[in-house]
């Protein structure tokens, strides 16, 4: 059974007015941006190539509750590799029109596409000479005419029941802006690094956090050569405190790892200790992650393993790194998908 039809046996039978009315929103709403898909066109692409060819910066602006999106939209290009800023129609006609340089791109947003405040901001744009994008719920408005590109964001109804209040409205207009920052995403080639440059704090930035950034690499890993006595492996592993080492071939590639448990299980069978080598003790199918691994993926196999280290290795098996449970915890890693 799927989460959507697990979600109907759970919630279907509830029929109160207050439910039924919510159901009523979401529909109209999601009409709404289902009704914009075979809107994409030419527009769509004029648009996103005018901002990649854009020197300066996406100025994002609107009114009232299109104000709000054209915030989220700018905030939305700017954390994507699009740099972008908000401006308010009413403080540009106060000074704030400085911001707007002949390189940038202007995207004006509203839904009647005679917003006042737009229309006189118009001229100061044209003259400046930058490139404007209209996204209006009216093709056939003042600024829709005026604009370099109008990328349509109509809808048939509002979700509020006296067709008044924007709902329906800012959310086509937020999913459009959503699709022009994917978009440009992709055109960018703009991958999982690059946000998480973007985006080095809070959950986000963890979730984006590679092993390497966490691990201890150089003189600080735990390596011994399968032939090294019991005593140096003690030794290794003592003096590197993570409570095992790696064991490396010839060639200084990993080959198995060694663990204070390995130790002790080592220590409870009658032998010649001072015979033992590296070799005779050491796990074969050692667990490693390779270097550009997520740290929550480590976090993750040690897990999944139940077990507190890991090596990281590069693409030539060679063990690089280290990296420690206690590490990924203080670095608040936690396990994702």
């Amino acid at each position: 059974m799927t989460k959507s039809e697990k979600n109907k046996k759970k919630y279907g039978d509830i029929k109160s007015e207050i439910v039924e009315n919510a159901r009523k929103v979401l529909q109209i709403e999601c009409a709404a941006i289902d009704a914009m898909i075979d809107r994409i066109g030419q527009d769509f692409e004029d648009a996103v190539n005018i901002i990649l060819e854009c020197k300066g910066r996406v100025i994002v602006t609107g009114m009232g509750k299109s104000g709000i999106v054209a915030r989220k939209i700018a905030a939305t290009l700017t954390s994507t590799g699009t740099s972008a800023i908000f401006l308010h129609p009413a403080e540009g006609m106060h000074g704030d029109l400085g911001l707007v340089l002949k390189n940038d791109v202007v995207i004006c947003i509203s839904k009647s596409g005679n917003t006042e405040e737009l229309s006189l901001l118009f001229p100061v744009f044209k003259k400046i000479g930058v490139k404007i994008i209209t996204l209006t719920g009216n093709m056939r408005s003042a600024l829709a005419e005026r604009s370099d590109v109008a990328l349509d964001v109509s809808v048939q109804e509002e979700a509020c029941p006296n067709d008044l209040a924007p709902t329906a409205s800012t959310t086509a207009t937020m999913a459009m802006g959503d699709a022009l920052a994917v978009a440009l995403l992709q055109k960018r080639h703009f991958n999982r690094e690059d946000f998480a440059f973007l985006h080095p704090g809070g959950s986000l930035g963890k979730k984006l956090i590679k092993t390497e950034e966490i691990m201890f690499g150089g003189d600080k890993v735990p390596k011994v050569h399968y032939m090294a006595s019991l005593q140096s492996v003690i030794l290794e592993i003592t003096k590197k405190r993570f409570g095992s080492t790696c064991v490396i071939d010839d060639d200084g590639k990993l080959i198995g790892i060694i663990t204070d448990g390995d130790l002790r299980r080592c220590m409870q069978n009658p032998r010649d200790f001072d015979s033992l080598c590296a070799r005779d003790i050491m796990n074969t199918k050692p667990k490693y992650v390779q270097v550009g691994c997520m740290a929550w993926e480590a976090r993750q196999i040690m897990e999944n393993f139940n077990i507190m280290q890991l090596a990281v290795i590069d693409e030539e098996h060679y063990p690089v790194g280290m990296i420690h449970l206690h590490d990924l915890l203080e670095a608040g890693i936690e396990i994702t998908k």
